[in-house]
Protein backbone atom coordinates (compact mmCIF):
# COMPACT_ATOMS: atom_id res chain seq x y z
CA UNK A 1 0.00 0.00 0.00
CA UNK A 2 2.78 2.37 1.23
CA UNK A 3 4.41 1.71 -2.67
CA UNK A 4 0.95 2.62 -4.75
CA UNK A 5 0.87 5.94 -2.02
CA UNK A 6 4.45 7.32 -2.91
CA UNK A 7 4.30 6.83 -6.34
CA UNK A 8 0.66 8.22 -6.96
CA UNK A 9 2.37 11.34 -4.73
CA UNK A 10 5.36 11.63 -7.23
CA UNK A 11 3.06 12.71 -9.71
CA UNK A 12 1.69 16.16 -7.87
CA UNK A 13 -1.58 15.30 -8.36
CA UNK A 14 -4.95 16.13 -6.74
CA UNK A 15 -6.61 13.51 -7.72
CA UNK A 16 -6.94 9.57 -8.73
CA UNK A 17 -9.77 8.17 -10.30
CA UNK A 18 -10.54 4.72 -10.25
CA UNK A 19 -12.37 3.33 -13.79
CA UNK A 20 -11.51 0.25 -15.56
CA UNK A 21 -13.14 -3.03 -15.83
CA UNK A 22 -15.46 -2.47 -12.25
CA UNK A 23 -13.48 -0.66 -10.00
CA UNK A 24 -16.08 -1.52 -6.77
CA UNK A 25 -15.13 -4.99 -7.24
CA UNK A 26 -11.69 -3.66 -5.46
CA UNK A 27 -10.98 -2.57 -1.80
CA UNK A 28 -11.52 1.20 -2.40
CA UNK A 29 -11.69 2.36 1.17
CA UNK A 30 -8.73 0.88 2.14
CA UNK A 31 -6.29 2.73 -0.52
CA UNK A 32 -9.01 5.72 -0.78
CA UNK A 33 -8.35 6.16 3.40
CA UNK A 34 -4.36 5.87 2.73
CA UNK A 35 -4.67 8.60 -0.33
CA UNK A 36 -6.90 10.77 1.31
CA UNK A 37 -4.79 11.05 4.22
CA UNK A 38 -2.60 13.03 1.59
CA UNK A 39 -5.04 14.88 0.67
CA UNK A 40 -6.05 12.90 -2.88
CA UNK A 41 -9.59 13.58 -3.90
CA UNK A 42 -11.20 10.30 -5.59
CA UNK A 43 -13.31 10.30 -8.56
CA UNK A 44 -14.62 7.23 -9.91
CA UNK A 45 -16.06 5.38 -12.94
CA UNK A 46 -18.48 2.70 -12.73
CA UNK A 47 -20.96 0.55 -14.35
CA UNK A 48 -22.92 1.25 -11.43
CA UNK A 49 -24.11 -2.26 -10.48
CA UNK A 50 -22.16 -2.04 -7.38
CA UNK A 51 -22.81 1.01 -4.40
CA UNK A 52 -20.34 3.19 -4.56
CA UNK A 53 -18.07 3.75 -1.23
CA UNK A 54 -18.88 6.98 0.85
CA UNK A 55 -15.28 7.67 0.21
CA UNK A 56 -15.48 8.57 -3.43
CA UNK A 57 -15.79 12.22 -3.87
CA UNK A 58 -16.94 12.17 -7.27
CA UNK A 59 -19.34 9.39 -8.90
CA UNK A 60 -19.30 8.80 -12.47
CA UNK A 61 -22.13 6.35 -13.58
CA UNK A 62 -21.65 4.42 -17.31
CA UNK A 63 -23.83 2.10 -17.42
CA UNK A 64 -24.08 -1.01 -19.44
CA UNK A 65 -27.31 -1.86 -19.87
CA UNK A 66 -27.44 -1.49 -23.35
CA UNK A 67 -24.67 -4.26 -23.61
CA UNK A 68 -26.40 -6.13 -20.36
CA UNK A 69 -30.14 -5.38 -20.09
CA UNK A 70 -31.05 -7.74 -17.15
CA UNK A 71 -28.53 -5.68 -14.60
CA UNK A 72 -29.83 -3.62 -12.84
CA UNK A 73 -28.22 -0.32 -11.58
CA UNK A 74 -28.10 -0.09 -7.91
CA UNK A 75 -25.76 3.30 -7.62
CA UNK A 76 -28.77 6.05 -8.64
CA UNK A 77 -26.70 9.00 -7.16
CA UNK A 78 -23.97 10.80 -8.39
CA UNK A 79 -21.73 13.57 -10.05
CA UNK A 80 -21.85 12.17 -13.43
CA UNK A 81 -24.43 10.04 -15.73
CA UNK A 82 -22.39 9.19 -19.07
CA UNK A 83 -24.04 6.72 -21.78
CA UNK A 84 -22.61 5.45 -24.92
CA UNK A 85 -24.78 5.93 -27.31
CA UNK A 86 -26.08 2.39 -29.67
CA UNK A 87 -29.06 3.72 -30.43
CA UNK A 88 -31.13 3.33 -27.12
CA UNK A 89 -34.03 5.60 -26.78
CA UNK A 90 -32.68 8.11 -23.84
CA UNK A 91 -36.03 8.09 -22.25
CA UNK A 92 -34.80 4.39 -21.00
CA UNK A 93 -32.90 7.06 -18.32
CA UNK A 94 -35.78 9.51 -17.60
CA UNK A 95 -35.90 8.07 -13.59
CA UNK A 96 -31.82 7.35 -13.21
CA UNK A 97 -31.00 10.62 -14.64
CA UNK A 98 -32.73 12.59 -11.29
CA UNK A 99 -30.22 11.84 -9.39
CA UNK A 100 -27.10 13.27 -11.15
CA UNK A 101 -25.98 16.50 -11.94
CA UNK A 102 -24.00 16.03 -15.21
CA UNK A 103 -25.43 14.20 -18.19
CA UNK A 104 -23.50 13.09 -21.11
CA UNK A 105 -24.06 11.05 -24.17
CA UNK A 106 -20.55 9.85 -26.39
CA UNK A 107 -20.89 8.27 -29.47
CA UNK A 108 -20.03 4.41 -29.45
CA UNK A 109 -16.66 4.61 -31.29
CA UNK A 110 -16.14 1.05 -32.93
CA UNK A 111 -12.52 0.58 -33.70
CA UNK A 112 -13.33 -2.12 -36.67
CA UNK A 113 -15.67 0.43 -38.75
CA UNK A 114 -14.16 3.34 -40.92
CA UNK A 115 -14.07 6.48 -39.83
CA UNK A 116 -16.70 7.89 -42.13
CA UNK A 117 -19.00 5.18 -40.06
CA UNK A 118 -17.41 6.47 -37.01
CA UNK A 119 -17.97 9.92 -38.22
CA UNK A 120 -21.86 8.90 -39.09
CA UNK A 121 -22.03 7.91 -35.12
CA UNK A 122 -20.70 11.34 -33.80
CA UNK A 123 -22.66 13.25 -35.90
CA UNK A 124 -25.69 11.47 -34.89
CA UNK A 125 -24.89 12.12 -31.29
CA UNK A 126 -24.40 15.66 -32.38
CA UNK A 127 -27.88 16.12 -33.44
CA UNK A 128 -29.69 14.10 -30.62
CA UNK A 129 -27.53 16.04 -27.68
CA UNK A 130 -29.33 19.10 -30.01
CA UNK A 131 -32.63 18.09 -29.66
CA UNK A 132 -32.47 16.37 -25.87
CA UNK A 133 -32.32 18.72 -23.32
CA UNK A 134 -29.70 18.74 -20.33
CA UNK A 135 -28.08 16.16 -21.98
CA UNK A 136 -24.17 16.97 -23.31
CA UNK A 137 -22.23 15.72 -25.72
CA UNK A 138 -19.22 13.71 -24.69
CA UNK A 139 -16.50 11.60 -26.42
CA UNK A 140 -14.34 8.68 -26.23
CA UNK A 141 -11.20 10.56 -26.98
CA UNK A 142 -8.92 8.09 -25.95
CA UNK A 143 -10.27 5.85 -29.05
CA UNK A 144 -10.42 8.24 -31.44
CA UNK A 145 -6.83 9.23 -31.24
CA UNK A 146 -5.77 5.02 -31.19
CA UNK A 147 -4.47 5.14 -27.49
CA UNK A 148 -5.69 2.11 -25.52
Amino acid sequence: MEDIVETVLGYNCDRVIFTGGEPCLQDLDTIGGALKAHGINLSIETNGTILVPEIIDWICVSPKDQVYPNVSIKQRQGDELKVVYCGQDLSMYDELKQGFEYLFVQPCYMAEDSIEENGRSFSLVESLVKSAPGWRLSLQTHKWMGVD
